[in-house]
């Protein structure tokens, strides 16, 4: 399989389906495209049918694009691991509050965008965003409280990587958090895949913010 991405440092999107399939170990080749250069449409377009990244393409050549499609294409062709809880109840809990990131926290998305290499403290923080904040870490603790942590739902799921975008823009512009979501997103931060990516991000050499091709 390969999957189509955009610059690591600022594609939330295509960072979600990277991580689970590293995390996962599950074999694939990285397309990198840069983002806002003048061919950058255009190469999007012969992979992916939307024209936006990120797109996962099949064994069989078929393009899948839009992260929690790619999510659950991932948990349907490689059920041996546990992309989502195995638990009937825990799963719907999961995919609920993945859906809820997937289309919600839009202030958040526009105020603190993900810029990996930045460090922007206390910037962004608009009563939209802090609102946008607040819901999150509620999820995140009733998650932990509900199946014991250390992630989500117990072990790293598509849920947590669902979020994994939102701790590293919470590393970046550092608002205020509780030590329940401090404590969740240093762990987020440290998971070897993740870790990856931002060693990654690090070294790009890219440098102009954009997800305007990004789903």
């Amino acid at each position: 399989m390969k999957l189509v991405i955009g610059d690591k440092n600022y594609s939330s999107w295509s960072m979600r389906p990277w991580v689970l399939l590293k995390h996962f170990g599950i074999p694939f080749d990285e397309v990198p495209i840069e983002l806002r250069e003048p061919g950058t449409k255009a190469a999007i377009l012969t992979h992916s049918q939307s024209g936006k990244l990120p797109c996962l393409i099949t064994d069989e050549g078929f393009g899948v694009w839009d992260s929690l499609a790619i999510a659950e294409t991932l948990a349907e062709r490689f059920p041996q691991h546990a992309l989502w809880p195995r638990a009937a109840t825990a799963r719907a809990h999961a995919r609920s509050i993945s859906a809820e990131m997937h289309s919600g926290f839009a202030e958040l998305r526009q105020s603190m965008s993900m810029n990996i290499r930045a460090s922007f403290p206390g910037k962004g923080a608009t009563p939209g965003v802090l609102a946008d904040i607040a819901r999150i870490e509620a999820l995140w603790r009733d998650c932990l409280d509900t199946y014991g942590g250390p992630f989500l739902f117990g072990e790293f799921s598509i849920a947590d990587a669902m979020y994994a975008p939102v701790v590293m823009r919470f590393n970046t512009f550092q608002p205020a958090l509780s030590e329940v979501a401090s404590a969740y997103a240093r762990r987020v931060t440290a998971l070897p895949a993740v870790h990856a990516w931002i060693e990654d991000a690090l070294r790009e050499t890219h440098r102009i913010p954009s997800e305007d091709t990004c789903e």
